[in-house]
């Protein structure tokens, strides 16, 4: 059963800008576009650890404001020559509010 949490509205977080959602398992960046496309992602670089919620937002990639890896927010991919992975969420505007499918982060802490 996918279940969603009501994390406030679009249009509390900046265009091409972020905010954080806490949990019991780490932190979610849910990043907003300029074209008001919602992401989802881990809030934590797999390089170093980098806040990505901090970064700078460009189309469809983020760019870890410690040491400039871009990740494509869709996929979590990381992108050049860069290799890694970022846990994305399913995250949807319904109404103007932001819903962060949590089932993924309920299932991660169950394990």
């Amino acid at each position: 059963m996918t279940r969603y949490l009501d994390i406030g509205p679009l249009d509390d977080i900046p265009r091409e800008g972020a905010r954080v959602v806490k949990t019991a398992m780490g932190c979610v960046a849910v990043f907003r576009t300029a074209t008001d496309a919602v992401f989802a992602l881990d809030d934590r670089c797999p390089h170093k650890g980098g806040p990505l919620s901090e970064g700078i937002v460009h189309g469809t990639s983020v760019t870890c404001p410690l040491h400039a890896w871009v990740f494509d927010m869709g996929t979590g991919t990381a992108q050049g020559a860069d290799e890694g992975q970022v846990a994305t969420y399913d995250v949807r505007v319904e109404g103007g509010r932001v819903l962060l499918d949590t089932s993924r982060l309920l299932r991660e802490r169950a394990a």
